[in-house]
């Protein structure tokens, strides 16, 4: 296959390794042009040291040559500049291709999942009716796909087929693929589950331990699954790969931007400090405005998203937020069924 990727970050630069060797044309393009100086004249990612960039990855700023001829279009670029840059990438995109997005997240000012955001760009010029849009989600954490380790992944799609190609594309003996239509929950999952993240990390640099790690996991997936079921997504999603499977992944890994930068608030820096330390994008803080909102959309209650929301903006110290938590009104974990009411 011949296979273009927007974006050179971590996890765009892992996939295009992992496709090359899996015996693709792979170009991918930047809007940076010393990443892309660095990345041809290195091979080596700067935030991927141990992996080795393939001779046959071809980098460019080219837009057209990145997006004309291809059998398969990524977008991994960051949550925020998904709209820029299928803005740019519109006029070279022909109808009928078939998007993957990597990136996890919700446009704030419109609510809409990232594919979404893309459809919208490609449906504005009325050139794109046929475009086939496919989430790609799940615990899948970039220095470990470049570190050839195995991993599982959800391809996610109305359209079947679709969801069903870019499965054959991504399959190999370290990629496993599974298929979903239902496409609004894995992407609400994988914006949602950042804010989960962040809230675990907070926890851990308060010095708090597993038992309440593990606690924010559990009620965390319970929140995601009540706004997503209020926004008609199914409920097996959240507790597939895509939902309880990611959240687990960048609740507790190493890797995890959104784990550490929850640590860094906890032991009291700011979020913009935190962020600033961390060094790359934190998607969690990315998603607080837009989950705030669709909170209040569709009546939902998400106590530890609120929670994460105060510290973030400065309303709360991390030890107020947790006390707050701890000290809700008491409630049942589930509500009771009727035969034994």
């Amino acid at each position: 296959m011949h296979i273009g990727i927007l974006g050179a970050g971590t996890w765009g630069v892992a996939v295009a390794r992992m496709l090359a060797d899996s015996g693709h044309y792979v170009t991918v393009w930047s809007a940076l042009p010393q990443e892309i100086v660095t990345l041809t004249q290195t091979r080596r990612h700067p935030n991927l040291p141990g992996m080795i960039v393939p001779d046959s990855i071809a980098f460019t700023d080219d837009l057209q040559s990145t997006c004309a001829k291809k059998d398969l279009l990524v977008f991994a670029v960051p949550s925020v500049f998904v709209r820029k840059t299928a803005e740019k990438a519109a006029p070279y995109i022909p109808d009928g291709q078939i998007i993957a997005d990597l990136a996890k997240g919700i446009e704030p000012n419109t609510l809409f999942s990232l594919t979404e955001v893309i459809l919208d760009v490609l449906n504005k010029g009325g050139a794109h009716d046929h475009v086939k849009l496919v989430a790609l989600s799940g615990p899948t954490h970039a220095e470990e796909v470049a570190q050839q380790l195995p991993t599982t992944i959800v391809s996610a799609s109305e359209d079947r087929t679709a969801a069903e190609f870019v499965q054959g594309v991504f399959t190999n003996e370290l990629m496993r693929v599974y298929t979903s239509t239902d496409i609004k929950g894995v992407e609400v999952s994988g914006a949602l589950k950042n804010i989960v993240a962040l809230a675990a990390g907070i926890s851990a640099g308060l010095g708090y331990g597993a038992n309440l790690k593990a606690a924010i996991i559990t009620r965390g997936l319970a929140e995601i699954t009540r706004l997503g079921l209020a926004m008609g997504c199914a409920e097996q999603t959240f507790y597939g790969l895509a939902g309880i499977g990611d959240i687990i992944v960048t609740a507790t890994s190493e890797h995890s931007r959104n784990n550490r930068a929850g640590m860094l608030i906890g032991q009291g820096y700011s979020a913009k400090e935190a962020c600033e330390k961390v060094g790359m994008v934190v998607e969690g803080i990315n998603a607080l405005p837009a989950a705030m909102r669709l909170a209040e959309q569709y009546q939902v209650d998400l106590p530890i998203t609120f929670a994460v929301n105060s510290v973030v903006s400065g309303e709360k110290t991390p030890e107020e937020a947790v006390r707050e938590l701890m000290t809700r009104t008491q409630g049942q974990e589930f509500p009771l069924a009727k035969n034994y009411e």
